[in-house]
Formats: structure tokens, C-alpha cells, sequence
């Protein structure tokens, strides 16, 4: 998610933190969220996709065998 995003999904209450997936409700763990996010951008060139982001469209679409 781009840096510039984070505090506008923090305002609507759509922002979530990490591996707990718990709603962010207060304004410096958003912004430590935004620097966080900010520092992955730079690290890689302007382009980062976080985990939440990051899910496969393909995952439980495998077709069970048949015996």
C-alpha cells in the first residue's frame, strides 16, 4: 500500500496492523505504520506491495483429484 494511502484507510477505520490483523485506532501507530511503509518504497524503488496486499488470486482454486 503507498505511504500516501495509509492515513486515509486510518481515518475511515479500515486500516489494519500486521500478523493480528486488529483495526488501527490510534493516530501514532497509523503514522509508524506510514514511515514504515514509506521505508519499503525507498528500499525498493518506489514500488512495494505489503503482505495484505500481496495475496495469491489463485490461492484455493486447486482442483481436487479425483480417485
Amino acid at each position: 500500500m503507498p505511504s500516501s494511502e495509509v492515513m486515509h484507510k486510518w481515518k475511515a477505520g479500515t486500516l489494519r496492523s500486521g500478523k493480528s490483523g486488529k483495526v488501527v485506532k490510534s493516530q501514532k501507530q497509523a503514522e509508524a505504520i506510514m514511515f514504515s511503509e514509506r521505508e519499503n518504497e525507498a528500499k525498493h524503488g518506489g514500488v512495494y506491495v505489503s503482505g495484505t496486499e500481496r495475496q495469491n488470486p489463485l490461492a484455493g482454486t486447486r482442483r481436487k483429484r479425483g480417485s
